[in-house]
C-alpha cells in the first residue's frame, strides 16, 4: 500500500535540510545586503485575490493567456485580470480550499483543491463548467491540452481528464516513497506527450491521448541509510527546449534528457525543490540552500553561483530580459544579471512568500501567500546603492 508522509517537511521546503541535532541549530536565512542597482523596478499594479491565508501554498501561482492573467487563492477565489493594468475582469468563489493552479488552455481555467476537487471554469467569464473529485490532494497546476486536462496528485497518480466534463480518460501511477517533500511536479505538455517528475526521482513521458507510458528514467536514484537521506523528489516542472528535457530534483541531480527516449545526455549533482529556467545558452537553478546557479545547457558545467540569498526559501526562477528573477520567503523579488550572477534589482511584494513569478509582456507577476497579485516592470537605472530592505 502506497503511503505519503509529507507532514513535518514544510520546514524542509522553507529552509532545506540542515543540521538539526539538539546541539546544532539550522542556519538562519541570510540578511539582505546593499548592492548597486543596474535596473530600476517599478510596481505597475497590484490586485487582491482575497481569501489569502498564510502557509506553504506551493501549488498556487498565476497563469497567463494572451492579455489575461488568472490567479487563485487558498480561500477559494479565482480571478481574471487584464495584465496591462490589473483591472478585474471577473472573479468567482469556488467555496473550496484551493491548493493548485490555475492551469489555462483553450477556453478552460482549471484549479485543484486540497480535498481532491478539480474545477473547470470558462476563461471568458469564470462560469463553472464542471467539477469532479479525484483521490488525492493537488499541489501543482493542471496542464490543459486539446480536450484533455492532466493533473498530478500527491499520491503518485497522473490523470488525464476529459476537457468536456472531467471524466477520467486514463491514469498512470508511480510508487511513492514512505517519506517525501510536500509538493508535486506539474505535468508539462509537449505536443502529444505529457512529461512529469515524481517523488521517486523518476521522469515519465506518457501519451496525452491514451496515457501509455512512452519512457521513464530515474534521474536521481535514492541513496543513503535513512529515509531523510533518500529523499529524491522531483517537485519542479521540467523545462523543454527543442528536443531536450531539463530537470532538477531534491538531493539529486540536474540533468538533460532526450525528449524522444528519456536518455540522459548529462547529469550534475544538484538539489532543488522549486525548479529551473532556461535561456538559449544556460539553465538557472534556485537550489535548496538558496543559491542561484547558472549552468551551461550544453554540458551542465557551472558558469556562476550567487550565494547572497542563502536559505531564503527561493522560488523557481524565471527569465526577465537580461535578468533571472527569483522571489523569497519574505516576498522580496530579486533580479540577478544573467551574465555574471550579480544582484541588480530588488522589490517587495508585501512580506509573504512567493512561490513562482511569471513573466508576461515585459512584466513580472508575483502572487504571495496573503493573496496579493503584483506586477513589476524593470528598466535600466543609474547606479546608486540600494538598501538591503529593497
Amino acid at each position: 500500500m502506497k503511503k505519503i508522509l509529507a507532514a513535518g517537511l514544510a520546514l524542509v521546503g522553507v529552509l532545506g535540510i540542515g543540521a538539526c541535532s539538539n546541539d546544532k541549530k539550522i542556519d538562519p536565512p541570510a540578511e539582505l545586503v546593499d548592492f548597486v542597482p543596474r535596473v530600476k523596478i517599478e510596481k505597475v499594479w497590484s490586485e487582491s485575490i482575497g481569501g489569502g491565508e498564510k502557509g506553504l501554498r506551493l501549488g498556487l501561482s498565476p497563469a497567463v493567456a494572451g492579455t489575461r492573467a488568472f490567479a487563485a487563492s487558498h480561500g477559494g477565489n479565482v480571478i481574471a485580470v487584464d495584465v496591462t493594468n490589473g483591472h478585474d475582469l471577473w472573479h468567482i468563489d469556488t467555496k473550496r480550499p484551493l491548493s493548485a493552479g490555475p492551469g489555462v488552455g483553450g477556453d478552460l481555467v482549471v484549479v485543484g483543491s486540497e480535498k481532491g476537487d478539480v474545477i473547470a471554469l470558462k476563461a471568458e467569464n469564470g462560469a463553472e463548467l464542471w467539477r469532479v473529485k479525484v483521490g488525492g490532494e493537488l499541489l501543482s497546476a493542471p496542464a490543459i491540452g486539446d480536450n484533455v486536462v492532466v493533473i498530478r496528485t500527491v499520491d503518485g497518480h497522473l490523470r488525464g481528464l476529459a476537457g468536456t466534463d472531467g471524466h477520467e480518460l486514463w491514469v498512470v501511477d508511480q510508487a511513492v516513497p514512505r517519506l517525501s517533500l510536500r509538493g508535486a511536479a506539474p505535468p508539462v505538455l509537449v505536443g502529444e506527450k505529457v512529461i512529469c517528475g515524481f517523488d521517486n526521482g523518476k521522469v515519465v513521458a506518457v501519451n496525452l491521448r491514451t496515457g501509455d507510458v512512452l519512457w521513464e528514467n530515474a534521474v536521481a536514484p535514492a541513496k543513503g541509510r535513512t529515509e531523510l537521506e533518500r529523499l529524491v523528489d522531483i517537485d519542479a516542472a521540467v523545462e523543454v527546449a527543442d528536443q531536450d528535457v531539463f530537470v532538477v530534483g531534491f538531493q539529486g541531480r540536474a540533468a538533460m534528457l532526450a525528449l524522444d527516449s528519456g536518455q540522459i545526455w548529462w547529469a550534475r549533482d544538484a538539489s532543488s525543490y522549486r525548479g529551473l529556467a532556461l535561456d538559449p545558452n544556460a539553465l538557472y537553478i534556485a537550489d535548496s540552500d538558496g543559491s542561484v546557479i547558472a549552468m551551461k545547457r550544453q554540458d551542465g558545467s557551472e558558469l556562476w553561483r550567487q550565494d547572497l540569498l542563502h536559505r531564503r526559501g527561493l522560488s523557481a526562477p524565471v527569465i526577465d530580459g537580461e535578468a533571472v528573477v527569483v522571489a523569497d520567503f519574505e516576498g522580496y523579488v530579486h533580479w540577478i544579471d544573467r551574465s555574471d550572477g550579480a544582484i541588480v534589482g530588488r522589490a517587495s511584494s508585501g512580506g509573504d512568500r512567493v512561490t513562482k513569478p511569471v513573466v508576461v509582456d515585459g512584466m513580472v507577476l508575483v502572487q504571495n501567500d496573503s493573496g496579493s497579485l503584483t506586477a513589476f516592470r524593470s528598466r535600466p537605472a543609474a547606479g546608486k546603492s540600494a538598501s538591503g530592505g529593497g
